[in-house]
């Protein structure tokens, strides 16, 4: 593995305590360059993890509460006219950093979402016919409490399906709660913790997960879990290419985090639920899939 990578994931592993396996999607969606939502009960630490990623990167960190009444320009940025020099100027919103935490995303409307979900999307910001540039690298994370909780807006499934991965914190063993209870405030370690790589490392890092080999067996393998989506007879619907391209640049970040250059069967089985469970929708369940269900049902699929 590489040994900054490693150092940092150490570090993280330390703040948040019982949590290796999504604190490794988190960085491997990083490295996908792809976006990250986390659903979950608030107080199980989604926030705290973003908070984190920023420390140990070194990412310009940004948090957007999401909020009722939030508008799109409040996430965007909004043009003033400025008397000084009789002329309209762009002021950035906070969208404009390189690691962005949109809080309780589905507690705004369907407006101010699509505002978001656009400038994931295309990596620009377009305001009265002008477009602007988002910084590269340009990662959120968004938080998302459970649906059946008031005040929420739930995203339709093309919004959804912006997020390379979706994953959930989960309440903490008895072990790591007691941890949690008699040792430090996490924000306090966060608050001390310096950035481990630059930016240009991290870019870096992205490049080299591209490089990652994915055989033909492997191909064959996540064209079968997409073939399967579409034809079992489980699902509403099948994934998407979207959902196939997902599924390969996570499996290369993962193989690249064990310090692999090329992709196995068990990078594919690690990422699988996190990319396709908010994608698909059992034919005779709306229930959400989660990492058990997913398992499960594409344990048909054979493996190579």
């Amino acid at each position: 593995m590489n040994t900054k990578l490693s150092e940092l994931i150490a570090c993280a592993n330390q703040v948040i305590v019982g949590k290796e396996l999504q604190i490794n999607l988190a960085l491997a969606c990083l490295l996908s360059k792809g976006h990250l939502l986390i659903e979950d009960i608030p107080g199980v630490g989604k926030t705290t993890l973003a908070h984190l990623l920023a420390a140990v990167t070194g990412m310009q960190f940004s948090r957007i509460q999401f909020t009722s009444d939030l508008l799109p320009a409040d996430v965007l940025g909004i043009s003033l006219f400025e008397k000084e020099n009789n002329q309209f100027h762009f002021h950035q919103g906070p969208v404009f950093s390189q690691l962005v935490l949109a809080d309780e995303l589905n507690r705004a409307p369907a407006k101010t979402q699509s505002a978001l979900l656009e400038a994931m999307e295309e990596h620009q910001v377009s305001i009265d016919g002008e477009t602007h540039l988002l910084p590269e690298p340009f990662f959120v994370i968004a938080t998302q409490n459970p649906k059946e909780q008031m005040g929420t807006f739930s995203l339709p499934e093309s919004q959804l399906d912006r997020f390379l991965m979706r994953i959930q914190m989960g309440y903490p063993n008895r072990e790591t709660e007691r941890e949690l209870l008699t040792g430090r405030d996490r924000r306090e370690m966060i608050n001390e913790i310096t950035a481990l790589i630059t930016v240009e490392q991290l870019r870096n890092w992205q490049e080299q997960v591209e490089q990652v080999h994915v055989s033909n067996s492997l191909l064959d393998y996540i064209q079968d879990i997409i073939g399967f989506s579409r034809q079992s007879g489980h699902f509403s619907n099948g994934l998407s290419p979207r959902a196939g391209l997902a599924l390969m640049h996570a499996a290369k970040a993962s193989a690249y985090i064990q310090g692999r250059d090329m992709v196995l069967p068990e990078d594919v089985k690690q990422i699988l639920p996190a990319v396709v469970s908010h994608r698909l929708q059992r034919q005779e369940d709306t229930q959400a899939l989660n990492e058990a269900s997913v398992m499960k049902l594409f344990s048909e699929v054979a493996v190579p």
